[in-house]
């Protein structure tokens, strides 16, 4: 009955009007829905395995898409050059695209919310200093700093496991992505924090913590929320740039970006299909979560209603 009730509230609200009457944020959200649906049941709707080595074939390498000359029709978009199904890569790759972006937004979010919400309720020397730490960290190119973290990370650890590999990549796209949140939450809260029920639950003795948990927090989500969705494509090509400078991902589990620098290589001989439906597909996730994120953006802003 919960679950039936918060759908009745949804076809009932502001934004889901405004999705219904926006064929852009439609389209968006089907291939932004198709595409993680892909990712996600990769093992179940990719035709191959193309990381399995005993499945692999080097004699299947380098052939063309099904409907060209040479093309074999159980490789749909072709091959690379290690005889790996490009659909079957698209699929996994796009799942380990969208894990980093996805971890990194949420790690950037939380951390960039919380500082943010405490500089804009405390204030003073507080509110001064994680400001002073914002202006530092946006004086320094976003790439630059991952590539720096990156780099940290692998010398730290060597030999250190896939999973570890993820998590350094994870950090160092979140270290230069929460200042964003911290700014922008800070300026709301700035305005919450004078309005009368904030002022009422001061009287009364709640507490700051509680006041800033339960009162403040949920009004100034709303532009959270639009910058995390548009943060979100940011952030897998920034993973899919770390990728192609071969700093990204382990190449045992190749992302989009990884793919791309592979079919680089074997551009200009021809081979053109190993690269270019890499970088479609990465543009239609970027591209289609930007839309979304556009959308939301107009659908929250009360001005335009």
């Amino acid at each position: 009955m919960a679950a039936l009730s918060m759908w009745g509230r949804w076809r009932d609200s502001d934004v889901w009007h405004s999705f219904k009457r926006s064929p852009t944020a439609i389209v968006a959200a089907v291939i932004a829905a198709v595409c993680l649906f892909c990712s996600l049941f990769a093992p179940w709707v990719a035709p191959h395995n193309p990381f399995d080595l005993a499945t692999l074939n080097l004699m299947d390498s380098r052939l063309p898409p099904a409907w060209m000359e040479g093309g074999n029709p159980s490789y749909l978009l072709g091959t690379d050059d290690q005889g790996r199904d490009i659909l079957s890569a698209l699929f996994y790759g796009a799942r380990i695209s969208l894990l980093v972006g996805l971890a990194s937004v949420l790690l950037s979010l939380v951390v960039g919310v919380a500082l943010g919400l405490l500089a804009g309720f405390v204030g003073g020397a507080v509110d001064a200093f994680i400001m002073r730490v914002c202006d530092v960290m946006l004086s320094f190119p976003s790439i630059l700093m991952a590539l720096l973290i990156d780099g940290i990370g692998r010398a730290l650890f060597p030999n250190a496991h896939d999973t570890l590999a993820f998590g350094v990549l994870i950090f160092a796209i979140a270290l230069t992505g929460w200042v964003q949140y911290a700014r922008t939450v800070r300026g709301s809260t700035l305005v919450e924090r004078q309005k009368e029920y904030v002022q009422a639950a001061r009287v009364i003795g709640v507490a700051p913590l509680r006041i800033m948990a339960r009162h403040v927090l949920p009004n100034v989500m709303g532009p959270v929320l639009v910058l995390a969705t548009i943060q979100v494509a940011a952030a897998i090509l920034t993973e899919a740039t770390l990728s192609f400078l071969g700093v990204g991902v382990p190449p045992t589990s190749p992302s989009l970006g990884t793919l791309i620098r592979i079919g680089n290589d074997t551009l200009f001989s021809g081979d053109w299909w190993i690269t270019i439906f890499p970088g479609v597909m990465l543009v239609l996730i970027a591209l289609s979560v930007n839309l979304l994120g556009d959308w939301l953006r107009d659908a929250l802003n009360p001005k335009l209603q």
